[in-house]
């Protein structure tokens, strides 16, 4: 049609003179030759390429549901956030935050929190999912109170059973986002994929059928996250590492300080360790564990 394509050319126009200087844009339509096969070629591709993802997006969107009626959401879900920690022994702990929606993965919106507490035990599992939440909710209600583009999750997915579920759910409450569900995933005995008990405020725990999509679909999500999360806990040690405050005692090299770092997970845990402790690790003789342990509890 004419108009229109005075219409597009006009616009095309625009925006290259705004983008690379370029005044002029036009638009031909081959009828014949190498260059209307071209055309008709690009033309078919982009059907099939329409027609992909219009399944994909059927396919997703009966997982959602299926994901609905599992958890009893009023509605498809536009933004799952799943959480996991990683850690060894407590040290270099991280939280990791992976979102998912109906166009998959939003890597781009994928959050770290680096663990801060100091009044953790080692390996407490609950105080670190604690802060994590706090620090992520905490964001989202400075956000929605500033109308900062906050974006709320319509389902959280929590790596752990009632004990997770319980630090979570009371974080929300306590920051007035109860409102929003989450559920504990927890692995089935020998962690073994399609065994997963679900957790879901007010109902007992139940499993998904085997076969169920919204159950393969989890497991995808929670395997994504601790990806993630293991990920950035070995970029956090490996840092660690590098800098790290056992290289100023004398008497430990490159393989005593890797044999502590293994037994005890971080300098901060070899720190706490006693001489006897320190003295069961390889190549660490009594005077050098008495040496380490006043290097780290100088007055």
């Amino acid at each position: 049609v004419p108009f229109e394509k005075e219409l597009l050319e006009e616009a095309f126009s625009l925006r290259a003179k705004i983008t690379d200087g370029r005044r002029v844009v036009s638009i031909e339509r081959p009828q014949r030759g190498d260059r209307r096969a071209l055309v008709d070629h690009a033309l078919t591709n982009a059907r099939e390429a329409l027609g992909r993802r219009m399944a994909e997006s059927s396919a997703q969107g009966k997982i959602l549901d299926d994901v609905c009626e599992a958890f009893g959401l009023d509605a498809r879900p536009e933004r799952i956030e799943i959480y996991d920690n990683a850690h060894i022994q407590g040290t270099n702990a991280v939280g990791g935050m992976v979102v998912a929606g109906p166009d998959g993965f939003r890597k781009n919106q994928y959050r770290k929190f680096n663990i801060k507490s100091t009044d953790l035990t080692p390996g407490d599992d609950y105080g670190m999912m604690r802060e994590v939440m706090r620090r992520r909710f905490s964001r989202l209600v400075k956000e929605e109170e500033e109308a900062e583009g906050a974006e709320r999750p319509d389902l959280l997915l929590i790596d752990g059973g009632a004990g997770q579920l319980a630090e979570v759910q009371a974080v929300l409450a306590d920051l007035g986002l109860d409102d929003i569900l989450a559920v504990g995933v927890a692995k089935g005995p020998d962690r073994d994929a399609g065994l997963e008990r679900f957790f879901v405020p007010g109902k007992p725990p139940f499993m998904l059928p085997l076969k169920s999509p919204a159950l393969y679909y989890i497991q995808r999500l929670r395997d994504e996250a601790h990806r993630f999360a293991n990920g950035a806990h070995a970029t956090r040690r490996s840092m660690d590492i590098k800098k790290n405050p056992l290289d100023e005692i004398e008497g430990i090299g490159p393989g005593r300080k890797k044999a502590l770092l293994h037994a005890f997970g971080s300098a901060k845990g070899v720190g706490r360790a006693s001489v006897v402790d320190l003295v069961k690790v390889q190549g660490v003789s009594q005077s050098l564990a008495e040496r380490i342990h006043a290097f780290f509890h100088k007055a």
